[in-house]
């Protein structure tokens, strides 16, 4: 009898604590996608798109912070493929970032299976192909981080949630544009500009009802102007940092960039125009869509909104208006200031200039005079494996070198705590975007010209925002400060997607060389090996 009672108590217990740990865990949320080709008639003519599970743009993702996101995608392209999660920090976890210097490419008839968490996040992003030219043909969708219902926000919940992917496009096939950039020719000017995929769509509200729109830059290379007829906005939060509530008439969005706003149906009852346009073109295209109140039936009428008349000035200025609220909660119960990144001193100072030369005959694009090239093995991978020649980390330097430009595989070397400050100097005339995978940072400075050291007493250190991708205008310098407290491989990249393409991006190797679960989950059991690491064991 007691023989007997004892397994039975021991189970129980086992149980009972099985049981306790994972009611302890945060939530798993499984999904499946599988990515094919199909038609759509988007600009009036048929053409050639990525979807997902049969959708343009893909699935909206909505999970809570800290959430465990199991998802597993199946390639049915006829090329290699890969997603990556713009704006997910993969705390510890670059092995699921889903870019080539970390992921091998999903193979046609192939599936992989990412893994990863919302770890302390709040906010709007968004997920896009980041293998060869896929971007331009979609497969692109929302991935909004709703925060935890123990945690306040510093608004009052809204009486709805919009989201709005607003990019421009392409009539051109997506290999065709690759066939185009390979053979050395720039990238064509856009054929329009989509909200949600569409040329029309339409938003119903409640009069005298406070809405959110998430607001992201899916396209490929043009910054957007938003706004809506007759209504102001209120900005709350800007890619995972509440900001100080500030009333616009229109806001810039610039490639790669997510911003949320409060609307308030505070006018008359009738339809309204939505508005994305591009921004700094000679020739302006335009999206409309329709703000409808429920209790109206009056059509859209009068003129549709202009974007601001002036351009760079205007736009720089604006941008300085973003301020990090200090007081508010974000992913997590302290107050977003509490880490006071003013005053702390840089352990080292990175300079990157971006240019357009002829290599070899052909036009690419450099960071410090090197363009990068992807190799047949991931540099995660060849880290990892310790596997020699895949990439170098002499090749990029931390200035500009006014050296003849080159190709190279350029990893820059870091010390996991590092705190360092990159400064994005643009001498070109066109306008710049860039993205760092892993992280946020803070925007302390934008100016014209040319940076120097005396440039720090523009800076902005006491409530400058976080974010995960700043536009750098035309012959003028962004400055940003990063806390390197993610161990990893993390791509630093161009958002115009040519210009990533053809070489203007690198990775930063965030490195401890103590290998420790502390800092750095280890190699997944499912990896996708290719090049000189297949046959390697982890």
């Amino acid at each position: 009898m007691v023989k007997s009672f004892i397994p039975h108590l021991v189970f129980g217990v086992l149980a009972v604590l099985g049981v306790s740990l994972m009611n302890a865990e945060d939530p798993y949320l499984y999904f499946t996608w599988t990515v094919t080709y199909g038609t759509r008639s988007i600009l009036g003519v048929p053409q050639q798109v990525i979807l997902i599970n049969g959708q343009f743009p893909g699935p909206k993702l909505d999970v809570v912070t800290n959430n465990n996101i199991i998802l597993n995608l199946i390639n049915k392209l006829d090329q290699p493929f890969l997603m990556t999660w713009n704006g997910i920090k993969q705390r510890k976890n670059s092995w699921q970032d889903g870019v080539l210097g970390t992921n091998c490419p999903i193979p046609p008839n192939s599936n992989y299976t990412y893994k990863f968490q919302a770890k302390d996040q709040i906010g709007s992003y968004t997920y896009f192909p980041s293998t060869l030219m896929h971007r331009a043909a979609g497969g692109f969708g929302a991935l909004n981080i709703i925060h935890r219902s123990v945690i306040p926000i510093p608004y009052a919940n809204p009486d709805g949630d919009f989201t709005l992917l607003v990019g421009d496009w392409f009539k051109a096939n997506h290999k065709t544009l690759q066939q185009s950039l390979d053979s050395g020719k720039s990238m064509p000017f856009p054929d329009g500009v989509l909200i949600n995929g569409q040329t029309q769509a339409t938003f119903t509200g409640d009069q005298g009802k406070t809405y959110m729109f998430r607001i992201s830059n899916v396209g490929l290379s043009t910054s957007l102007n938003f706004r809506i007829q007759g209504h102001k906005m209120k900005l709350v939060e800007v890619e995972g940092s509440h900001v100080i509530q500030n009333l616009y008439d229109s806001l810039d969005v610039h490639v790669g960039q997510s911003i949320t706003i409060l609307v308030t149906l505070d006018q008359q009852p009738k339809n309204y125009y939505i508005v994305a346009s591009t921004r700094f073109t000679k020739t302006v295209l335009t999206a409309t869509a329709v703000l409808h109140y429920a209790n109206s039936n009056a059509p859209v009428s009068g003129p549709v909104p202009a974007a601001p008349a002036n351009g760079f000035d205007w736009s720089m200025e604006q941008a300085r208006t973003y301020r990090w609220n200090l007081t508010s909660n974000a992913a997590r119960p302290n107050p977003q200031g509490s880490f006071h990144y003013g005053t702390i001193t840089p352990t080292k100072t990175i300079v990157l200039a971006n240019s357009a030369p002829l290599i070899n005959g052909k036009l690419r694009y450099a960071v410090n005079g090197v363009s990068y090239i992807n190799p047949d093995t991931p540099l995660k991978l060849a880290d990892y494996f310790n596997i020699p020649g895949v990439f170098s980390t002499n090749s990029l330097s931390e200035l500009p070198s006014g050296r003849a430009a080159t190709l190279a595989t350029s990893v820059m070397a870091t010390s996991l705590h590092d705190f360092i400050e990159v400064v994005f100097q643009n001498n070109e005339n066109t306008m710049q975007a860039w993205h760092l995978d892993g992280y946020d940072f803070w925007v302390v400075g934008f100016g014209s010209g040319q940076w120097t050291p005396n440039k720090r007493k523009s800076y902005n250190l006491v409530d400058a925002l976080t974010r995960h991708t700043t536009q750098v205008y035309p012959n003028s310098w962004t400055a940003i400060l990063v806390s390197l407290d993610n161990q990893g491989m993390w791509n630093v990249r161009s958002t115009l997607w040519d210009r990533q393409y053809l070489g203007q991006q690198f990775y930063l190797r965030v490195w401890n060389p103590v290998r420790s679960l502390a800092n750095e989950y280890d190699i997944p059991s499912n990896v996708l090996l290719c090049g000189q690491a297949v046959g390697r064991h982890p």
